[in-house]
Formats: structure tokens, C-alpha cells, sequence
């Protein structure tokens, strides 16, 4: 699906929100929500949310001031799975644990929700991410997380390790670690819906999912490629053992491919993703967040 080179990550065009984007402002008791549209470095226009409590404005032009100095930290870049989007009711239980623990980005990736484009299941959805990560670093924020679910969780590995603006934690919950896998059920209908027309369009009007037709070309450095590259960067890698989509062989070579420096929990009973993931687990990945982001 990809015209560039495997791997490669096009720095992100977006400027501060303040003078490029259109920002909704929402102030409630309990933060400050602002919402806009960043564009990443392919002209690709990305749904974004952020959330925090502590967002100063000048009273003058009612533009968001240096943030740098009140914001808290760090912040947490969600990144979801195939299907999803910023809307989506596990994607808000995600965003408010982790609130927890400080501010949060969310974003629909292209082809989801609002977000413009066409999904390229997990190859130039890097951009997304990069630009998402480029706003928070723009909104003061000096310590970055990436929280990545199943093509998220891919995607925040492939950031990391061929990135530019790097992070300063990655999490990656249900991914998986090489592509093309067809070894159950689930995806082999995820095949389908993306190879075939009649899948597409399915995936356009029932699951309301806009899907390239075109095939990567180049393939994208995969997960397990990418992970090596992400030392000395903290990396926990989040895996449950009823996962329906990528048996636990996934998170084992994603673990083995980062050595010392990652992390792997097996999470009992749990299954694939942001709607399996408990508010404990999210709870605990933003303690180990909080500790490893420096």
C-alpha cells in the first residue's frame, strides 16, 4: 500500500495547533478537551482529542499559551486497533484511566471516524501517530507515551523504531509480530474484508472503515524488525492468553527480539485488544508508564 521505501517515517507537516488548526474548545469541571485536525505528512487529514485538566489559554486571543509549566505528565498517545476510532466507547474507557495518570491524545486513524484517507492497515498509519505525537510535544508536553492496541499496538512499535521525535515509552497491548498471519479464524475474515471488494465493502458501510485496495508496495519493516531498533526507549509488551487473533508465539517473538530492555506481560483470561483490556490493566500500565517515562 505504501509508495516509500520499508520503514521510512516522513516527519509531520502540522505546525502549532494554535496557528494551523481549527481547535474545539470544551472546558468542563473536570479539564480542558480540545479537538482538531492534524495533517500528517502525506496531506492525510487525523481526527485528534486532547484531554487535560490543566490547559492555559491568553485572555487576549483565547489561543492555547506554553503549556510546558502546567500540563501534567506524562502524556499518553493512544493509538487504537483496526475498526476503531477516537469515538469509540472502549477508546474513551482507555482515555479516562489513563487520565489518571496525565494528559491524553486520542486520534482516529485514517480511514476511521471523521479521519480522512483510507486505511493502510498498519503501513502509513506511522504518519498518524507521528503526527499526533508532534501536537503533543507542541502542546508542551516533555515526556511522551505511546499506548498501542492490536494494529495500534504494531504501529506504536514501527514508530519507535523508525520514527522521528522519538518517545519516551511504548506500550504495545495485543499486536502482532510479523505480518500476512492467517492462523485463525478472525484473521482470516480480517483477510477477507481487506483483500476482497466485497470485504471493503463491508468494512465502508458496516464498520464504517475505509480500506486502500491498493497492496503494500513496498511490505513495511515488520513489528519484530522494528522492536530492536526502539533500545534504549522502555518498551512493555501487553499480551493476553485467550487472545482469539495472535496466539502467544506474537508477544514471545516481540519480546525476544527486544531483550533487556522490554517488558512482557501475559495477562490471564484476557482477550484481543482495547474491548479486553480491564480498567486494572490500564491502571497498571499507567503506574509502569509513570515510573519508565523518566
Amino acid at each position: 500500500m505504501s509508495t516509500r521505501p520499508a520503514g521510512h517515517v516522513a516527519r509531520s507537516t502540522s505546525r502549532p495547533y494554535s496557528e494551523t488548526h481549527s481547535v474545539s474548545r470544551d472546558v468542563t469541571s473536570g479539564g480542558t478537551r480540545l479537538r482538531t485536525f492534524l495533517r500528517t505528512a502525506d496531506g492525510v487529514e487525523i481526527d485528534s482529542v486532547y484531554e487535560s485538566g490543566s490547559v492555559v489559554y491568553d485572555g487576549d486571543s483565547g489561543a492555547a499559551s506554553s503549556l510546558s509549566s502546567s500540563v501534567p505528565e506524562p502524556v499518553f498517545v493512544v493509538a487504537h486497533g483496526f475498526t476503531g476510532d477516537a469515538d469509540r466507547p472502549h477508546i474513551r474507557r482507555v482515555a479516562r484511566v489513563l487520565a489518571r495518570y496525565g494528559a491524553v491524545v486520542t486520534f482516529s486513524f485514517r480511514g476511521h471516524g471523521a479521519s480522512g484517507g483510507r486505511s493502510t492497515v498498519g503501513d502509513r498509519e506511522v504518519l498518524d501517530l507521528a503526527a499526533a505525537v508532534a501536537w503533543a510535544r507542541e502542546l508542551g508536553h516533555e515526556r511522551v507515551v505511546t499506548v498501542g492496541f492490536s494494529m495500534g499496538g504494531s504501529v506504536v512499535l514501527r514508530h519507535a523504531g523508525v520514527g522521528e521525535g522519538g518517545v519516551d515509552a511504548v506500550v504495545s497491548v495485543s499486536a502482532p509480530a510479523r505480518w500476512f498471519y492467517r492462523g485463525t479464524a478472525p484473521m482470516r475474515r480480517l483477510h477477507w474484508l481487506v483483500t476482497r471488494p466485497s470485504g471493503r465493502l463491508v468494512g465502508r458501510y458496516g464498520l464504517r472503515t475505509r480500506i486502500h485496495h491498493r497492496q503494500w508496495d513496498p511490505v513495511p519493516l515488520s513489528p519484530v524488525e522494528a522492536v530492536p531498533r526502539i533500545a534504549p526507549t522502555p518498551l512493555l509488551i501487553v499480551h493476553g492468553d485467550q487472545d482469539g487473533y495472535f496466539p502467544l508465539d506474537h508477544p514471545r517473538m516481540l519480546a525476544a527480539a527486544a531483550g533487556e530492555h522490554g517488558e512482557l506481560w501475559v495477562e490471564e483470561g484476557m482477550g484481543h485488544a482495547e474491548n479486553a483490556a480491564p480498567d486494572a490493566l490500564l491502571g497498571r500500565i499507567g503506574d509502569w508508564a509513570v515510573a519508565r517515562a523518566g
